[in-house]
């Protein structure tokens, strides 16, 4: 089971973290993600371990791939960066499987 379409009302743009160089990160593929955006701010743990504010959480569709310090536009044009995605599966139950991401 899926999150309904009818509440993927947002559109985010994702462009994966593909690593450091010597000039700075680098990205991948821009992709256009259909998502729910909740822009609520709250406290989360990074991938170090580290409490981190994170200002807004996107809800995608299972095998959306949005690596930690992957690069985010909002539909507003902000452009904000992944602390951590991770997905979200009811194992059979009855509830939407999804892709949960928090956002810088």
């Amino acid at each position: 089971m899926l999150i309904p379409r009818f509440l993927m009302r947002h559109q985010v743009l994702v462009e994966p973290y593909l690593g450091n160089t010597s000039t700075g990160p680098r990205y991948g593929p821009a992709a256009t993600i259909r998502c729910f955006l909740d822009a609520q701010i709250r406290m989360v743990r990074s991938p170090a371990g580290e409490q981190v504010t994170s200002s807004s959480t996107v809800y995608a569709d299972p095998g959306t791939v949005a690596p930690p310090a992957s690069r985010v536009t909002l539909p507003d044009g902000q452009v904000t960066t992944v602390i951590w995605a991770k997905a979200r599966d009811g194992g059979g139950l009855p509830t939407p499987d999804h892709v949960e991401i928090a956002l810088e």
